[in-house]
């Protein structure tokens, strides 16, 4: 290999030499000089002007220049190899390769450090590690050098780039404490340097076996107390023991000298599954401990149950004396469990008013951390303890008052930072200081009540004013947070609502069902699915748009609580049809709208079936009455107009009640023949009282004065019994009863009485400008089937005019009382004012 690379090279170097001084390898920061020289007859065959020889430097050109012998000098050369290339030219672009130099930079070897050296057992091989130092960027070698007892002089080499070395040897028990001297030499083209000497024995490398068959024995299955047991590999006089519970991640570890192999421990927590671990070490003061052995895991034995569980409650007022409690505890950690947790006993005492009743007591054993039972409302003390196979737990005692005692005031609950709920509150404003501690609960809104729903609950001192819920929190779900003062003979708590971070509702609320009323509708709707309300919710919005309208007339919105989901809502338009839905909001803003439904208001509003009857009453009074009271009831009506006289509202005379009875007199037809003799006006009429009729006994109607009423009758028809009656004509001083419009009579009405109003009277009148004319008689059966009122468009009710007639030869007269135009009553005497009409409230 030598000779071919020597043959390459003066291949490469066929036309000429390049020299380096002082060396090819040099210091770092040296400087060195190069020079490039042509070989006899190598050079152009033309003159020395053409001829042009070039430095190149890692590729990259240096210096040129036109002669026949080229020097330079270079320095700041970097750690590594530098590549040098001389090139001639002659004349032209072409160059041709004369010779080249590698130059290496470098540093001296820095003095190994950390030297050590060790033997696995009595029959492991010695091996020595030492740190290097930094790299020279030269090729460096390392040497060990051994010097002992017995004449031993050992060196060996260590291999390029290893900074470690199996000796391949083993030293000797038999003489513990015999030296030994180590020491490593580092060395290359530009020095060396020698680590300081390791002085060691057999006793101080020998690293000695672990151990191993570790066993673990409980006497007596006594849980807190075990004998560990292992076998040394080799003249152990010192051991080490750890030993951890499984789920705990800190050792406890024990020194043993002169074990023999055994060891007992105490203080184990029972049923809990430990690890072990042993290690060994040849002399108490100098050596090397072993690597722990492999792991034992065993379980210690059963206990019953220590400690007390923590206990909390909550309590629902229920109908007819009732209450619903609700008990919540948690798990006891496995130190406190010593075992498999079987069951919970949960007795439940009654609290007697009279010291000598006997009180009730319920008991029950549960495998749940909840149970609920519904109880009458009294005081109980309640008691908890946890069963295992080996016994139970001294009972938790929880005393559950009938009454709340003073619950803590000004609860704020806001979220703090990204992953926890901020709560803070003041104590209660009386009897502070009897406060025992104070109690967080948090639960996820939307599990419901029942007691399987994941409660939480944190207890706390009383110096605590504040806390930071962390703790099985989620974002974008609302929490009811419970802040509770304890007493020590019961709690009084105060609850709110926060969340950690919120988004929009991901769906709206379903309407389930829209009532209409009269101007009023009844709204009931779904509650969002918990895992769609993404946060706390604000409120709720009910729009309302009408049917061909392209955006909501109304808008209410309505704060959000717990399990309230009906609404009424007011101020509608009657005989409208709307479409509804809702959307709900929380802080991150308003989601989207639900389901739409169609919503369809009736046409009368509630108060026009009050208003009606009485203004027909008085319609009926004042026109069949005196002439001043005929005059007295035009100003009334003429007042009243406004109020209830309007396109919208619709004649209630065919509202469902009263078409029900119009069916079965689909012949009848209304008819006035004559009217009574002329009115006066000589005198003042007295006050009239009306009364309402009853059924059996119907109040009268006194008159004292002529009236207008028509002469001749012929209205009702032979063979049909009906309520609904035309009233008969009676004389001055006779007496007349109404029939209660809500109860239909069966039989026909005698002399002197007077049916529904509604249906005796028309639906046309005498125009003020032609008194005199005669209207047709409109049949009860003209009117529409269909709907449930009159119309306000009366348009179709025909009237027939003739020439002014007498004052007494009025005759065929029908009239409405909700004419289209304006209505002009008959006027006898003068005008009927309010304060002369007396109604009996009985």
């Amino acid at each position: 290999e030598i000779h071919h690379h020597v043959f390459f090279i003066a291949e490469v170097c066929k036309k000429g030499v390049v020299t380096v001084s002082p060396s090819r390898t040099v210091l770092f920061g040296s400087t060195v000089n190069i020079s490039c020289s042509l070989k006899p007859k190598e050079g152009c065959s033309r003159t020395s002007n053409f001829q042009k020889l070039t430095f190149y430097q890692n590729r990259l050109r240096v210096h040129s220049q036109k002669t026949h012998l080229l020097s330079i000098q270079v320095s700041n050369l970097h750690l590594g190899t530098t590549v040098f290339v001389c090139k001639v030219s002659c004349g032209g672009h072409v160059e041709s390769q004369v010779c080249g130099a590698d130059i290496s930079v470098g540093v001296t070897p820095e003095q190994p450090q950390n030297l050590s050296c060790s033997q696995l057992g009595e029959q492991g091989n010695v091996v020595c590690t030492w740190d290097k130092g930094r790299d020279t960027h030269l090729y460096t070698v390392h040497t060990l050098q051994l010097t002992g007892p017995n004449n031993l002089d050992l060196e060996k080499q260590c291999a390029p780039y290893h900074d470690d070395l199996d000796l391949g040897m083993s030293l000797s028990p038999a003489s513990p404490e015999a030296n030994y001297t180590a020491k490593v030499v580092a060395s290359n083209s530009l020095g060396n340097s020698s680590s300081l000497p390791l002085v060691f024995s057999f006793v101080d490398i020998v690293k000695p076996l672990p151990p191993s068959d570790i066993r673990a024995d409980f006497p007596n299955l006594l849980a807190n107390f075990c004998t560990l047991q292992w076998q040394d590999r080799g003249p152990v006089v010192l051991n080490r023991l750890q030993f951890r519970p499984v789920h705990e991640n800190a050792w406890k570890t024990v020194h043993v000298a002169n074990s023999g192999g055994r060891y007992d421990l105490y203080n184990l927590i029972p049923f809990t599954e430990y690890e072990f671990q042993i290690s060994s070490k040849l002399h108490s003061v100098k050596g090397r401990w072993s690597d722990w052995s492999k792991s034992l895991r065993t379980q210690t034995p059963r206990e019953e149950p220590v400690g007390t569980l923590d206990v909390w409650y909550t309590v629902d007022d229920l109908e007819g004396g009732l209450q619903n409690v609700s008990l919540f505890w948690k798990n006891m950690s496995m130190s406190e469990a010593r075992g498999i947790i079987l069951g919970y006993q949960v007795t439940i005492q009654e609290v007697p008013g009279d010291s000598l009743a006997v009180p009730h007591t319920l008991e029950n054993l549960t495998s749940h951390t909840h149970f609920a039972v519904v109880l009458p409302q009294n005081d109980y003390v309640v008691a908890v303890s946890a069963v295992n196979s080996e016994g139970s737990s001294s009972p938790s005692r929880t005393f559950i008052p009938r009454q709340p005692r003073k619950a803590p005031q000004n609860i704020l609950a806001k979220p703090q930072g990204t992953d926890g709920i901020g709560v803070t509150w003041e104590p209660p404003h009386e009897a502070a200081m009897l406060v025992k501690e104070y109690l967080v609960e948090w639960r996820a809104l939307g599990t419901g009540s029942s007691p399987s729903s994941p409660v939480n609950w944190r207890r706390l001192p009383t110096v605590n004013m504040s806390a930071v819920i962390s703790e099985h929190v989620k974002p974008h779900v609302c929490y009811q947070i419970r802040l509770c003062a304890l007493w020590g003979d019961g709690a009084g708590c105060a609850r709110t609502w926060a969340d950690l971070t919120s988004k929009e509702p991901l769906t709206g609320p379903r309407v389930q069902n829209a009532t209409a009323g009269k101007g009023t509708a009844t709204v009931t709707w779904d509650e969002i699915p918990a895992q769609d309300q993404m946060g706390c919710l604000l409120h709720y919005k009910i729009y309302l748009k009408e049917l061909r309208s392209q955006s909501p007339s109304h808008i209410f919105e309505i704060p959000y609580e717990v399990g309230n989901t009906t609404r009424l809502i007011r101020g509608l338009r009657p005989g409208v049809t709307y479409v509804l839905w809702m959307t709900a909001s929380t802080a991150a803003g308003e989601g989207p709208r639900g389901n739409e439904r169609e919503l369809s208001l009736e046409d009368t509003p509630e108060w026009n079936i009050l208003v009606v009857p009485i203004a027909v009453a008085l319609v009926a009074v004042g026109i069949f009455s005196m002439p001043r009271v005929r005059a007295k009831v035009k100003s009334v009506f003429w007042a009243l107009q406004p109020q209830w006289y309007n396109q919208e509202i619709p004649d209630p005379a065919n509202s469902m009640w009263a078409k029900k009875y119009s069916i079965i007199e689909d012949e009848m037809q209304l008819h006035f023949q004559s009217l009574s003799n002329n009115c006066t006006n000589s005198e003042e009429p007295e006050t009239l009282e009306i009364n309402e009729v009853l059924p059996k006994s119907a109040p009268t109607l006194q008159e004292t004065h002529p009236s207008c009423w028509p002469r001749d009758h012929n209205l009702h028809e032979p063979g049909r019994e009906s309520w609904l009656q035309v009233p008969k004509p009676f004389e001055v001083g006779a007496e007349y009863g109404v029939s209660h419009p809500s109860t239909p009579a069966s039989h026909r009405p005698e002399k002197g009485q007077v049916t529904d109003p509604y249906r005796a009277m028309g639906s046309g009148g005498p125009k003020a400008e032609d008194p005199g004319s005669h209207l047709r008689a409109i049949p009860v059966d003209y009117l529409p089937a269909h709907i449930d009122y009159l119309p306000s468009n009366l348009d179709y009710l025909p009237s027939t005019a003739a020439g002014p007639p007498e004052d007494s030869e009025l005759q065929g007269l029908s009239f409405s009382i909700f004419p289209k135009g304006s209505f002009h009553p008959l006027i006898c005497g003068e005008k009927l004012t309010l304060d002369r009409v007396k109604i009996d409230p009985g």
